[in-house]
């Protein structure tokens, strides 16, 4: 059961294209990555919390994680700015079974004052605007859709675990018989990433790139106590191990206090 409302939705810059997240799709959101995020959510012990914690599911994509989430007994949210994503995910909750409200909104200005006990951003969705006074603002808004005490999650791909593999291009075969060639190319003395995404159909290609902002784990701590959250703890998995030099994810998570 879903209930889907727009909230300030926009259309800005590579984000706001809605070709984009439905023709590159199937290598962003393959099967098999939504059995890791089942997965993911049913092991990990930073997502391990009381049945009904309300939970935001921040740039949801199409849905991954919120039929899992909602497995688990939480209340979920799921947030995105794409229409055809948010459709995605309807559909994929609805053959779940999960009572999951969908909202469409811009995260720059998505606001639900102390609505929720934990907010996710998973997978590398934060950090996608260049101004780096607006992804701050994204983290002041996540904080005042907190509760008292509740917590922020964000998983990004940190700078320190993507200079250990950046390299040549990788190359994703579709069950359609297509394919999508993936190049990244670290910018601007590694404070931006563009991954360029190509995709071939038949004598057909599309090309798209898509930009991100590059975090230290020390950058990223700093712009958590910036937005005011405590008790500031970083992560090199979603097992809450270390983040040093096994880490394969750059796992941030603050508090608001109460």
């Amino acid at each position: 059961m879903t209930s889907t409302d727009c909230q300030g939705a926009t259309a800005r810059e590579w984000y706001g294209d809605d070709s984009l997240w439905v023709d590159f799709a199937p290598a962003m959101f393959s099967p098999d990555r939504g059995r890791s995020a089942a997965t993911l959510v049913r092991e990990s012990t930073l997502l391990d919390h009381p049945p009904g914690t309300r939970v935001l599911d921040l740039c949801c994509g199409p849905g991954l994680f919120l039929g899992p989430l909602a497995e688990r007994g939480y209340e979920v949210t799921g947030v995105d700015l794409s229409a055809a994503m948010l459709a995605r995910a309807c559909e994929a909750v609805d053959r779940a079974g999960a009572a999951v409200r969908l909202v469409r909104a811009d995260m720059l200005d998505y606001v639900e004052p102390d609505g929720y006990d934990l907010v996710l951003s998973l997978f590398t969705s934060f950090g996608y605007f260049a101004d780096p006074a607006d992804n701050l603002r994204v983290l002041h808004n996540a904080r005042r859709s907190l509760a008292p005490g509740g917590r922020l999650l964000v998983d990004v791909m940190g700078k320190e675990v993507l200079a250990g593999w950046i390299g040549r291009p990788q190359v994703v075969d579709l069950p359609d018989g297509s394919y999508v060639v993936q190049r990244d190319t670290v910018l601007d003395d590694w404070r931006r990433l563009r991954t360029d995404w190509t995709l071939v159909r038949g004598e057909r290609a599309r090309t798209a790139s898509i930009h991100c902002t590059l975090y230290s784990a020390a950058e990223l701590h700093q712009h958590f106590r910036e937005a005011a959250f405590t008790e500031v703890e970083v992560f090199g998995d979603f097992d809450g191990g270390p983040y040093d030099q096994r880490a394969r994810r750059l796992i941030v998570q603050g508090k608001r206090p109460r």
